[in-house]
């Protein structure tokens, strides 16, 4: 028998079949567009995200064969959060395109709301840690204010991956870890909160009812089946979040187990019994796909994007294997050059959002090779901020598993290891990580695993680095400066807006 995954991201969607031992035995990625049409908006089509579903399926198909896809037994999907998709009561999408989770739009709606709900007891309430007009409740109110000629006509609103699991199944319902983001949700509780959708002033009945990520929705429908070319009995489990899933499918699902995403941001995130909340750092929470546990997240916002606008801008364009090499020729401290990495500007745990990235030190001494040190070290350096915050509010177990295409370099590995002054160890999953969560969420759901124990057999360590005594004390030393740095670019910044 056989599991399909759904990694429902950003770019594109991609399937991936995986086999009762839990190997992905084929995948197909089919990509879609983002479009911008004012300053803050970023939306997508949700039809374009059903052609993608279909067309990576068969994509699939090619790859595996009519056999193996003729004992499929159930789908499950991780979808990208904070996701705005409204229906009529019949069913209907009410708007071609539709706000994705970074779309900033409803910033007037948050300060509206937080005149009526103190903004620190909402945060410590939801857990939600991103800027506060990215999440749904404030989309919303948005569309009410804006375009009230349909949100009258709006019965349900749904997110990326439940509108994908309605065309499926015609099932309307979200997942405890999806609906943590919607800006309504009391993770104490883990239901919605009715004073805070009462101070939204939103229908109650906008909502969608909450399952577990494992309950099995229905059975595809007759047209679903045909398009995807699916047996009409395959299960449809509700599925999760990716901030969730990703952190089942990096072995993040017992209690203070981590994994740190390394891509174009880059985040640390702990498995624990309580959220983790803090109103000065911020992490970002999400219930947990896994039941009676959450995900726990700090983040840098510009990581892997650093490391490219290195290689575009001041390396010529050269490979990556060739920077490493120049890097740690350039030996480690990079001759006592420093980066700040936030080129896309400051997380929470920075002094401020106006933040901007920086060398520091720079003299005519240092070569291509220090430049592209510095930079990995400074990602590093971000990264040790987010998790000594998170090891202050809960322990931390080692090793901490590295996911992610910043993982695959033998020298970041180890730069990790020394600056944080922990074991890593690299998932042999790859970028894998969120599908096999959804993997795992529908094989538990459909009963082909009775537990998610069986992720101990398919995930495993590939490659691992221990930190050195010596670099990792030197790291520690050089790590006081790189936080004094960000203070003062950090009042830098703050004094240079003022001056706009």
């Amino acid at each position: 028998m056989y599991i399909i995954a759904y990694d429902f991201g950003t770019g594109g969607i991609k399937a991936s079949l995986y086999g009762a031992d839990g190997a992905c035995v084929a995948s197909g990625f089919d990509a879609y567009e983002t479009t911008y049409p004012a300053s803050g908006f970023h939306e997508q089509a949700p039809e374009d995200w059903w052609r993608a579903t279909v067309r990576s399926t068969r994509l699939l198909a090619e790859q595996a064969g009519d056999e193996k896809m003729k004992r499929v037994r159930a789908l499950g999907i991780s979808g990208h959060s904070l996701g705005v998709v409204p229906l009529d009561a019949a069913g209907n999408l009410l708007r071609p395109t539709v706000p994705i989770w970074s779309d900033s739009r409803a910033g007037a709606e948050a300060q509206a709301f937080f005149r009526e709900v103190p903004e620190e007891a909402w945060y410590m309430k939801t857990g939600n840690g991103f800027p506060a007009a990215l999440y749904s409740v404030f989309k919303l109110m948005w569309f009410r204010a804006h375009e009230p000629e349909w949100f009258g006509r709006a019965a349900t609103i749904l997110g990326t991956k439940d509108y994908i699991n309605y065309r499926l199944c015609c099932v309307r319902a979200t997942d405890f870890s999806y609906a943590s983001g919607t800006g309504v949700y009391d993770l104490a509780t883990r239901r919605y909160d009715e004073e805070l959708i009462a101070a939204s002033g939103l229908p109650r009945t906008l909502f969608p009812k909450i399952v577990p990520a494992t309950q099995v929705l229905g059975a595809l429908t007759p047209d679903a089946a045909r398009e995807l070319g699916l047996p009409q009995d395959v299960k449809v489990v509700a599925g999760g979040v990716d901030n969730s899933c990703m952190a089942l499918g990096a072995g993040a699902w017992r209690e203070g187990r981590a994994y740190c995403s390394l891509g174009s941001s880059a985040w640390i995130a702990v498995s624990s019994a309580k959220p983790l909340l803090d109103v000065a750092t911020r992490p970002y929470v999400f219930d947990h796909v896994v039941p009676g546990q959450y995900a726990s997240a700090l983040a840098i916002f510009s990581a892997g994007t650093s490391h490219t606008w290195c290689r575009d801008v001041l390396c010529g364009g050269m490979d990556y294997v060739s920077m490493d090499a120049e890097a740690e020729k350039a030996g480690r401290g990079a001759h006592d050059l420093y980066f700040n990495p936030s080129l896309a500007g400051g997380s929470s745990l920075d002094p401020t959002p106006a933040l901007r990235g920086a060398f520091a030190n720079l003299d005519l001494r240092h070569t291509r090779g220090d430049v592209i040190r510095a930079v990995m070290e400074g990602v590093a350096f971000g990264l040790r901020n987010a998790l000594d915050e998170l090891a202050r509010l809960a322990p931390v177990a080692e090793p901490l598993t590295l996911v992610g295409g910043g993982a695959n370099s033998p020298l970041w590995r180890q730069i990790y290891a020394d600056v944080y002054g922990r074991r890593v160890a690299r998932a042999a999953i790859g970028q894998q990580a969120a599908a096999l969560g959804a993997a795992l969420v529908a094989g538990v759901g459909a009963g082909v695993w009775d537990d998610f124990s069986i992720l101990e057999t398919i995930s495993r360590a590939d490659a691992a680095a221990a930190p050195d005594a010596e670099s990792a004390a030197d790291y520690a030393r050089r790590y006081v400066r790189w936080r004094a740095l960000t203070e003062k670019l950090g009042e830098w910044a703050v004094a240079a807006r003022a001056d706009v």
